[in-house]
């Protein structure tokens, strides 16, 4: 077979060890692997002799040849050269790719493992015809890896591939499994470079049947996750605030007959409020911040909401599990990544939160969201609480719209002006008062608000998400001018009120508050 033609969808790795291969013989395994579908097998072996390695290697060439499928040695270029296979795999500390090139030659298969932009560049520029990009999560199967660098890693590599134009391959390695590939390759799926394919050892090494594991990787590989059935189109990125504006009301309506359940994992501070908030905006509210209950929710067609005002190892390890959940169930997910710039723990914490899951939704306020952005973002933070000014709407625009493409969500930034994004035109939300910044958990409510109506309306997400906006600023405006509101203090009530006697008009047919929406398209 060519290698311009080889299929890295499915990319085994052998591992001989006896924690992953056990007491089971390499050759069947690989053999039941290729018959399960597997489209490229990469024999490692760190530890035997090297009469062994060309011996086994031998015996697995024969098989793979069967399949014309092509077998890579991992390091080793003599024993690749000894069995006559169709190439190797190098690392960052085994023979350069000059002279691994110079030696095998032209036709030879070439990878290299690579985890930053340099190794990329390098490997790239210097002929690799694919690159294991990785570690991507945790794995027991590779000791001193140089660093996880998640999808979040992955996602950067993938941009600057496509930007520099480079043909390279690509396969991404390090604890990819039933649980998550599926996800890792739609979240990879971006503009200008997708991935071609996943690198898998040990979901297929110490699978009990190797042949049926291979056989439902390759097809959640080929298939996007349950929660991609709701994706954000183009169509829906780039409309006016018109065409936006009359989806409101049938949204709000459909909130009102669905009753959509809002999950809430948040803080004691903010329970009660978030649950009248969304009583009030026709959703059920249920605060549950134990991970082991979302499973059973996630079911119930709801959202979730993950709010992290609180970082613990237990609270971590909790979102995490309704994440999941709430992923596999295909239900969306709203999360607000509190004080996210604030410590080291927080960022630490943002990063496993976005690399163990999709959200749906990320809304949080100018440093909060900014902190969010791969590699760290160039937009000058004006402080923890401060929204975005007039003089850089269009900065900040632009960094909300990278994201959102990359992260492939819709993104919110709140403040004075809110900003909000599907990664195509960035709407500015003018809508509010003043007293939502003097309130505990008027931030963090509105994630509630989002919730309902992403739930009730998960077919245009960024509309759904635009309406709840309005329906909570606009409300807070109304409440803020009634006569009985002296302060923060009385508004709360108020508030409350507003938001239900707005979506009961709404349902009523009266939508005489909509023309207070201002929301217009940063250019």
């Amino acid at each position: 077979m060519p290698k311009h033609e080889v299929d890295y969808s499915l990319y085994l790795v052998t591992d001989s060890t006896s924690a992953i291969l056990g007491d089971a013989n390499i050759c069947e395994v690989v053999e039941a692997a290729l018959k399960g579908g597997v489209t490229c097998v990469q024999y490692r072996d760190k530890t035997s002799d090297t009469g062994v390695l060309v011996s086994t290697g031998r015996k697995l060439h024969q098989i793979t040849k069967k399949y014309n499928i092509p077998l890579l040695i991992n390091d080793r270029i003599d024993v690749a050269l000894a069995i006559g296979c169709e190439g190797v795999h190098i690392g960052q500390d085994d023979l350069d790719l000059p002279i691994a090139r110079k030696i095998l030659g032209e036709d030879a298969i070439i990878g290299v493992t690579v985890s930053n932009i340099a190794e990329v560049e390098s490997a790239a520029k210097g002929g690799a015809d694919y690159l294991g990009i990785g570690t991507v999560f945790a794995t027991s199967t590779k000791e001193n890896t140089k660093s996880i660098i998640g999808v979040e890693g992955l996602q950067e590599i993938l941009l600057r591939i496509a930007a520099e134009n480079w043909s390279v391959k690509t396969v991404c390695i390090g604890g990819i499994n039933a649980s998550n590939v599926s996800r890792v390759v739609w979240q990879s799926s971006g503009k200008g470079k997708s991935l071609d394919g996943v690198a898998v050892v040990s979901a297929i090494m110490a699978a009990r049947d190797p042949e049926t594991a291979s056989r439902e990787l390759l097809q959640l590989v080929k298939s996007p996750p349950a929660f991609a059935k709701f994706g954000v189109t183009t169509g829906q990125q780039t409309r006016s605030p018109q065409e936006l504006l009359v989806l409101v009301p049938s949204i709000i309506k459909a909130i009102h007959s669905k009753k959509p359940l809002s999950h809430n994992m948040t803080n004691l501070v903010v329970q009660n409020f978030a649950a009248n908030v969304a009583l009030s905006v026709g959703a059920s509210p249920i605060m549950a911040n134990y991970g082991e209950e979302a499973r059973d929710l996630a079911k119930l067609g709801g959202a979730l909401v993950i709010n992290m005002g609180t970082v613990t190892p237990d609270g971590l390890t909790n979102y995490l599990k309704a994440l999941k959940a709430y992923n596999d169930a295909g239900q969306p997910v709203v999360y607000d990544p509190v004080g996210a710039g604030a410590t080291a723990i927080r960022r630490s914490a943002v990063k496993t939160i976005l690399g163990g899951g999709y959200v749906d939704v990320l809304k949080g306020n100018q440093s909060e969201v900014l902190s969010c952005v791969p590699g760290g973002s160039n937009v000058q933070q004006r402080g923890v609480d401060s929204g975005p000014g007039n003089q850089n709407l269009q900065e900040l625009g632009s960094a909300i719209k990278e994201l959102a493409r990359l992260r492939r969500h819709v993104v919110v930034m709140t403040g004075k002006t809110d900003l909000v994004t599907a990664g195509g035109s960035v709407f500015a939300v003018g809508n509010g008062h003043e007293y939502l910044g003097m309130v505990t958990g008027t931030g963090c409510c509105l994630g509630t608000a989002i919730s309902a109506a992403v739930a009730a309306h998960p077919n245009d997400k960024l509309a759904a998400t635009i309406t709840a906006i309005l329906h909570y600023g606009i409300a807070a405006e109304l409440a803020a001018e009634r006569p009985d509101v002296k302060g923060p203090g009385t508004f709360v009530p108020a508030f409350i009120d507003e938001l239900y006697n707005v979506r009961k008009a709404t349902v009523k047919g009266n939508v005489e508050w909509l023309k207070r929406a201002k929301v217009t398209v940063v250019s």
